[in-house]
């Protein structure tokens, strides 16, 4: 299931956890031959206008979109699954269409999560917590100097550059799904479910089978495995998603021909793409989709 990228639907600026601005994105992508670009930062939509006119600038077409976290609080699951929301660019002018949708994300982001995170890693790995593998307690501040939308990535950073903690294992067991402190983050699906109906926006399921990546995998310490994601993606249907995604950095060859199978069961558009948010680990063009299957995304956006 190779194919030539004709468009990288997934990636990450500055707006949320990305290394590169959305000019900067938007310019790689031109550089590699790339002929669509799909900027969905987390839960933001803040990079989206410059985007867009970086997009005009490059002669490049740009997909507007954002990744939502879902959040799970199941006997069998606890943590996030993340919707690739995509949108015409046209919507970036509507007013009450940014104010709503904007309103929902800010649910499942920002300063509350990020303060109750921060005091649940003290209490159990702080100097006086239960697990004690921190020096010091963490401060807010020193996430919330990293980004205004702070994830997963930024405790990280955190954590290496603050703490001089380098190992991963150390810094999974701090902020991973297993770990006692674990807070997700997120909305609840029927918090979007409305909106996506009502304005139409055609709505992707993003990396399914990223947490059964064989291997080190950036998601596979927080993501579910398959057989989790293949029971919680009823809801997904129901909820009236309209896209799986197929091609991706996380996914094996035998994962792509079960996400295909998945897609034509259920109807579903297949998309994909690179999830950059960096120039090295996750670069931008190593994954998308053919020109006539953008042609049918296309089609649906329209």
């Amino acid at each position: 299931m190779t194919q030539k990228i004709f468009a990288d639907l997934h990636n990450h600026t500055t707006a949320s956890d990305g290394d590169f601005t959305p000019d900067q994105m938007v310019e790689q992508a031109k550089a590699l031959g790339i002929k669509a670009i799909g900027i969905t930062d987390h839960d933001t939509l803040e990079g989206l206008k410059s985007a867009v006119a970086a997009g005009k600038k490059y002669d490049i077409e740009v997909i507007c979109g954002v990744e939502v976290s879902i959040r799970f609080k199941r006997s069998y699951f606890t943590g996030t699954l993340h919707l690739l929301c995509y949108f015409p660019a046209d919507r970036l002018l509507d007013n009450q269409f940014i104010k709503r949708f904007k309103t929902i994300l800010a649910r499942g982001r920002g300063e509350k999560l990020v303060r109750a995170r921060v005091d649940e890693i003290n209490k159990i790995f702080g100097p006086d917590g239960k697990k004690a593998l921190l020096k010091r307690n963490l401060e807010f501040e020193e996430i919330a100097a990293l980004s205004d939308t702070a994830t997963r990535r930024h405790f990280a950073i955190a954590l290496k550059e603050d703490f001089g903690i380098t190992d991963a294992d150390t810094i999974n067991t701090i902020i991973g799904n297993d770990s006692p402190a674990y807070l997700p983050s997120g909305i609840k699906i029927e918090a979007v479910v409305d909106f996506i109906r009502k304005n139409k926006i055609v709505a992707v399921l993003a990396h399914p089978a990223a947490g059964s990546f064989p291997g080190k995998g950036h998601y596979k310490e927080v993501l579910p495995d398959l057989e989790i994601v293949k029971r919680i993606l009823p809801e997904f249907i129901e909820a009236g998603i309209q896209g799986l995604e197929v091609y991706y950095p996380g996914h094996t060859k035998e994962h792509q021909v079960l996400m295909a199978s998945w897609a034509k069961k259920y109807h579903l558009l297949m998309t994909g793409g690179s999830d950059c948010h960096d120039e090295t680990e996750r670069p931008i063009g190593v994954k998308g989709i053919s020109e006539s299957e953008f042609k049918l995304f296309k089609e649906a956006l329209a």
